[in-house]
């Protein structure tokens, strides 16, 4: 129990450092100082360093501060952006004639270095918080205290896990056309080092001017931040938990958030934004991956249909598992072979491990 308790805080964490640089980055590239610009302090420029400070004096409030004070209050209008830019990037991309979409023909990897990011493990946590995510999993209790009726969950969360499916494939799209095809869009990750808010920005102002581009990125400044300040809330409510410190007064709240933000800024001055998201990713889709072992359990026990949540459960953890010997910022194994069959062998311990322990509670009457 600990051990996963310590794993969600650091996911959180990570969630938080990911979506603290990404919006900063956005928003300095929008900004036009050159007299901040040309600094740079520990190779970052000072007007990144001023609005990272500004994103993160607001996370700290959302930490500190109860969940309706700030984050239910300017939600409905991040979510009002949100579906603005999708909506709008939609509609130039489908009427504007100016671009098309290429078609996907093969399931060929088209990544630039395919080599050394093949599509099993490495497309499966690409899109992390997409198809399944662990991190979400850790919102689903903070949100569930925030509806009305229990009837409500399937809009809540199914709805909102659709949206953001048919948001991505929308910027997944538009990605693609404006640079032509895939390989225009290689080209444009390494001219921009792979930095995507600068991309964004990119396509926003070609795509829709520069006024209603202004919307467009405060719709994706406004997804990123909803998820890092809901990451740093989770992460000052698991430590809490589990150090049994009550969270009712402000001064025990500051006594978790100063060490929290003190790690987020130590990642983001530390890791590369890439190494940053892997690690993310990984520890993310793992999340995910043993709260499936969980629902496999839960259903057994219900005596439902258990293979609903054993499959999807196999394949994660394969995907988790093989990550682990694949990734170049892991063990990197250069035999592939080698490296599949050990992913196959940590799934196939876990799957026995899994079974073993449901029978022995079966045998001493544990639900």
């Amino acid at each position: 129990k600990l051990v996963m308790r310590l794993f969600s805080a650091g996911l959180m964490i990570l969630v938080g450092a990911v979506f603290l640089s990404q919006p900063a980055s956005l928003i300095a590239n929008r900004l036009d100082v050159p007299a901040l610009e040309g600094i740079a302090f520990g190779g970052f420029s000072w007007l990144l360093l001023i609005v990272l400070g500004v994103i993160l004096v607001y996370y700290i409030a959302a930490t500190l501060l109860p969940v309706d004070k700030i984050i239910g209050r300017i939600y409905p209008v991040f979510g009002f952006a949100l579906l603005f830019m999708a909506v709008g990037i939609l509609v130039v991309l489908l009427f504007s004639g100016e671009y098309a979409i290429p078609e996907f023909t093969s399931f060929e990897n088209c990544i630039a270095d395919a080599k050394d990011f093949p599509i099993v493990p490495m497309l499966f946590t690409t899109i992390a918080c997409g198809a399944i995510s662990g991190f979400h999993a850790t919102q689903s209790p903070l949100m569930a205290r925030c509806m009305r009726n229990e009837r409500e969950s399937r809009s809540v969360f199914y709805g909102a896990m659709i949206s953001e499916s048919i948001i991505a494939l929308v910027w997944a799209a538009v990605a693609m056309a404006f640079w032509g095809d895939v390989a225009g869009l290689n080209a444009a990750i390494a001219e921009y080092g792979g930095q995507a808010a600068v991309m964004i920005d990119v396509i926003a102002n070609k795509t829709l001017g520069p006024v209603l581009a202004v919307f467009v990125i405060f719709g994706v400044v406004a997804c990123a931040i909803t998820s890092g300040d809901t990451a740093f809330r989770s992460a000052r409510l698991i430590v809490a938990d589990f150090m049994g410190i009550e969270q009712r007064t402000l001064r025990k709240r500051i006594y978790i958030c100063i060490p929290l933000f003190a790690l987020g800024l130590l990642i983001i001055f530390g890791l590369p934004f890439q190494a940053m998201w892997s690690y993310f990713a990984w520890m993310n889709q793992t999340l995910a991956a043993v709260t499936l072992w969980m629902i496999v359990a839960y259903l057994r026990h219900r005596g439902r249909n258990v293979w609903v949540g054993l499959i999807p459960a196999l394949v994660m953890t394969y995907v988790c598992a093989s990550y682990i010997f694949v990734s170049p910022l892991m063990l990197g194994m250069q035999n592939r072979t080698a490296a599949y069959l050990l992913g196959g062998g940590v799934t196939l311990a876990v799957l026995v491990a899994m079974i073993l322990k449901l029978k022995d509670n079966d045998a001493k009457g544990i639900s």
